[in-house]
């Protein structure tokens, strides 16, 4: 009897192991049976080339089909090489792939879950606290990529050169993030589990603050020791006092018209709300308002969604009032109005049936927009 409810409980960890070995068949086989539809034309143009293209620092890729890549440097060769009828692959990111991570990144969070389980941890609220650093440490992390490729452009070494800096560039930098989290989770599983500490929260918060604090202290030594990045501590204040505001001011406007939409979250709540202001002020600074920061030109949305909200806004908006609010101001509205859903979403109801995968929810919302907004924010700070 034991040994049937081993296997029936293993049974979701064997069909998730499965799904992931069939998915990743069906693209193997797909690249070989089918190289220019699967591979050239959905792999390379969608999720390798960017990710090539951006650890090059070129403005594109570009390729015929099966060819050889070459690196081109202006936006007016790439759209020589597009017009030539060649595969164009640019660095950020496209709707195509943005789909294709939202559904990478679910399927991931199910295994991890499943994995979460198996650890009997991630049911208390201590998780999710304990995870803030390392969400701030991912965007830090990508920065440094970011400095990376200005290095290149300026003749100077790279920290980390292609190809292994793809392992710090979307989407490998999720893998990246979720190897460097799942083993400092397993070594403070194993200090509380040995009595080294009380609870294994403690050193897996204190592993994420020195990696945290060790990648921007890396950004700062680049700021004053090199010439292709700097310092802008005014970039660096302005986004987090503005989304400190932003965020308080939400709350208190929750609390006092509809109190019950924290009601289940909590403080946390407090958290998903900060995270996405952070991610909408630094879009909001980074793209309007970083020369009247006196910090540079303005930056380059890198999500289709950013870049699709600051093209509407100006097409809809009277000259007049965008020339006073500028374009990016309503995904600072959005993301503050799409994190008070999620929190209104998660009831107390959902914490007490299923805590573990209702705590990791909150956690992926939480570094989905921290993570970018964290990386946005310290490119406008350190210029690079």
């Amino acid at each position: 009897m034991s040994v049937v409810s081993k296997r029936i409980d293993s049974s979701p960890e064997e069909l998730w192991l499965g799904a992931v070995g069939t998915i990743t068949t069906a693209l193997v086989l797909g690249s070989l049976l089918q190289r220019e539809l699967v591979y050239d034309r959905f792999i390379w143009q969608y999720f390798w080339g960017p990710v090539a293209a951006d650890g090059n620092g070129a403005a594109c890729a570009a390729r015929s089909p099966g060819g050889p890549i070459e690196y081109l440097g202006s936006n007016s060769a790439c759209a020589a090489a597009e017009a030539d009828g060649l595969l164009t692959a640019y660095p950020g990111y496209t709707w195509v792939s943005e789909v294709g991570y939202i559904a990478v990144f679910l399927f991931a969070l199910l295994g991890v879950v499943l994995l979460l389980r198996r650890l009997d941890i991630g049911d208390e609220r201590g998780f999710f606290y304990a995870l803030f650093p390392f969400m701030l440490f991912g965007g830090a992390l990508r920065t440094i990529e970011d400095a990376g490729v200005a290095a290149v452009r300026a003749g100077a070494e790279p920290l980390i050169a292609y190809p292994l800096s793809a392992l710090i560039i979307s989407p490998f930098i999720y893998l990246t993030m979720f190897v460097i989290t799942l083993a400092a989770v397993l070594v403070s599983v194993s200090l509380e589990t040995r009595g080294t500490v009380d609870r294994y929260e403690y050193p897996l918060a204190a592993t994420g603050t020195v990696l945290l604090v060790a990648s921007v202290g890396y950004l700062a030594y680049l700021g004053v020791a090199t010439n292709y990045a700097t310092i802008y501590p005014q970039v660096l204040v302005a986004t987090l006092v503005l989304a400190t505001l932003a965020t308080l001011g939400t709350w208190a406007l929750i609390g006092r018209f509809k109190p019950s939409i924290k009601a289940g979250t909590g403080a946390m709540g407090l958290v998903v709300i900060w995270a996405h202001a952070v991610d909408g002020v630094a879009n909001v600074i980074g793209l309007n308002w970083m020369p009247a920061l006196g910090a540079g030109s303005n930056l380059v949305p890198k999500h289709p969604v950013n870049a699709a909200i600051v093209e509407y806004t100006s097409v809809l908006l009277p000259a007049s009032i965008e020339a006073i609010t500028q374009d990016a101001w309503p995904f600072l509205v959005v993301k503050l109005v799409a994190a008070t859903i999620v929190v209104w979403i998660f009831e107390p109801e959902l914490f007490e049936e299923t805590p573990r995968y209702t705590i990791l929810l909150l956690i992926a919302v939480v570094a989905v927009g921290l993570g970018p907004g964290t990386r946005d924010m310290l490119r406008a700070a350190f210029g690079v």
